[in-house]
């Protein structure tokens, strides 16, 4: 792992790896026979969707090839990321969103090896920490499992559902609460773990 070089990307550079990015996302996923391409495709086109949002970035590992990928970007402050959640919207999560610092890791990808998991846990922490965020979130399809479970081995908790017509998926909301959590001023604690927000 230490001759791993991780490598912060911008947005044309980002731009300019996603043919390879995509092909680590085919040979990392167990894709059904028959469906890799249209997988790859449909990442593709969240990835350039993802490229054009406000602060995107890209953390790539490498070694003499592309090993692993991590990006996402900040939550906006109105919450529409959460939109389609599923049932009452923890009030604490929507607090940390108002503030500015959730930060929405919407891929994370790994080329398969022993050392897959150790990677894209030093990735995605590596990114939320360069961007002082106080909340990781992401969602995850249920149909997922190997993704959910590898979520949940780095510390992120699941806070509910949510489902985005017109499609049939439903996602699982996780968070990835960052450092301590000092009483607010109102009396509410945020999630264990979580840093006040700075102003």
């Amino acid at each position: 792992m230490a001759a791993i070089r991780l490598r912060r990307l911008n947005r044309w550079q980002a731009e300019a790896l996603r043919e390879d990015v995509a092909d680590l996302y085919v040979e990392s996923s167990h894709l059904l026979a028959g469906t890799a391409h249209s997988s790859r495709e449909a990442f593709l086109h969240r990835l350039t969707g993802d490229v054009r949002r406000p602060g995107f970035a890209m953390l790539v590992a490498e070694r003499a090839t592309l090993l692993g990928c991590v990006f996402g970007f900040p939550l906006r402050r109105d919450g529409s990321w959460w939109r389609g959640f599923l049932g009452p919207f923890p009030r604490d999560i929507e607090q940390l969103t108002a503030s500015g610092r959730v930060f929405a890791v919407t891929d994370i990808v790994v080329a398969p090896h022993g050392q897959a998991l150790i990677l894209g846990r030093r990735l995605q922490e590596r990114l939320l920490d360069e961007h002082g965020a106080s909340l990781g979130a992401t969602l995850v399809p249920e149909s997922d499992v190997r993704s959910l479970a590898a979520f949940r081995s780095w510390g992120w908790r699941e806070v509910g559902e949510v489902h985005r017509p017109p499609g049939t998926t439903r996602h699982r909301a996780l968070v990835l609460p960052l450092g301590r959590a000092p009483a607010g001023a109102s009396g509410q604690r945020l999630p264990a773990g979580t840093r006040r927000p700075q102003r």
